[in-house]
């Protein structure tokens, strides 16, 4: 008998199902590094939200998983999200009757829950009678080439000699196996953009939890550390994500030498694909990332909204947080790491 006459059921992650898990989403086309297991277990414990992870079966056999967050926050409301935190999310699917199925075990979530919003993060549009928001992010993935030097020449001439600068300026990287660095430097390079900072603890628990799969390159000058990021690995991508520069670093080209050594060291290790991660539309960072001949990609991410109810806005280009950004970056960086966390940990 086929398989696929079987009928799918969905039901809630279970203790012992991550492995079964994660081997779905290594081999499923549609599933992304934020789709794995141990997403789960960093937002429980970083965030203190409430996940509800969903697997479809059909005879017994893994088909698809979607990973949602509640997200729940006295300033912004309550959302189910997936995936919170993350650039993609949304189900992942071997088939049309799972990725059904899963959408709707999602549905009758929200309203068990009384959410006023459910939000699928990703590419796909395919939901006709979703509210659907386009054309605010985008994101930027490239190839490597197998050979360091022909990515290097694949660099734009103009980014290709910021590169070339901060090799001249004696700038260095290394793999850091700690957070202290890069904290203190994605703190500050956030806090000048007006955004509010995650908590330390949440970088040590995605080292601990993805131990096998990420790392930390921090640029140094004159032995101090001017630039850091953290990269994930994901199948043959790299991905990174959480970086930043001190302002020194611009005269010192750091963050262009800093991206090219995450490059440089990926295509040493075999990876294939760059993920330049996700960037608002006319922002500096996707003005940057266009810089290095990287072409944008729209994410399209769709919502389902209780009857009187309006999709979440929380992007900080929305008018309203105009003045609140200003005042962040105007704001002590203590003050800013001891406030942020709070504050993050309520907008997914």
């Amino acid at each position: 008998m086929d398989g696929t006459t079987h009928a799918v059921a969905v039901r809630p992650f279970e203790i012992g199902d991550a492995r079964r898990w994660d081997d779905f989403v290594h081999a499923c086309a549609t599933a992304t590094f934020f789709h794995l297991s141990g997403w789960k277990r960093v937002i429980e414990r970083a965030f203190g939200h409430r996940t509800h992870y969903l697997i479809a079966e059909r005879a017994g056999v893994v088909t698809g998983v979607l990973p949602l967050t509640h997200v729940r926050s006295l300033l912004f409301g309550s959302s189910l999200i997936s995936n919170a935190f993350a650039v993609h999310g949304g189900p992942a699917a071997g088939d049309e009757d799972s990725l059904k199925a899963l959408d709707a075990a999602a549905l009758r979530l929200m309203g068990k829950l009384k959410v006023p919003a459910l939000e699928m993060r990703g590419f796909d549009r395919y939901r006709s009678d979703w509210l659907t928001k386009s054309g605010l992010y985008v994101t930027f993935r490239r190839a490597i080439h197998p050979a360091v030097e022909a990515n290097l020449k694949a660099v734009p001439r103009r980014q290709r000699a910021m590169i070339r600068k901060g090799m001249q300026n004696g700038l260095r990287s290394e793999i850091d196996g700690g957070v202290d660095r890069l904290y203190r430097i994605y703190a500050e390079s956030v806090r000048n953009l007006g955004t509010p900072v995650f908590a330390k603890s949440y970088f040590r628990i995605l080292r601990e939890e993805f131990a096998d799969c990420c790392d930390i390159v921090v640029v140094t000058s004159t032995g101090t550390a001017v630039a850091a990021v953290l990269n994930f690995y994901f199948r043959d991508e790299v991905l990174p994500f959480y970086g930043g520069g001190l302002p020194a670093a611009r005269a010192l080209a750091a963050n262009d030498f800093m991206y090219w050594e995450v490059m440089r060291r990926a295509c040493e290790r075999g990876c294939r694909i760059f993920d330049f991660g996700r960037s608002k539309t006319g922002t500096g960072a996707h003005a940057f990332k266009r810089n290095w001949g990287f072409e944008p990609t729209p994410l399209s991410y769709q919502f389902r909204v209780a009857a009187g109810r309006q999709a979440p806005d929380l992007n900080p280009l929305n008018p309203k947080f105009r003045l609140l950004v200003a005042a962040w970056k105007r704001m002590p960086l203590a003050l800013a790491m001891r406030l942020g966390p709070m504050i993050v940990k309520g907008i997914g």
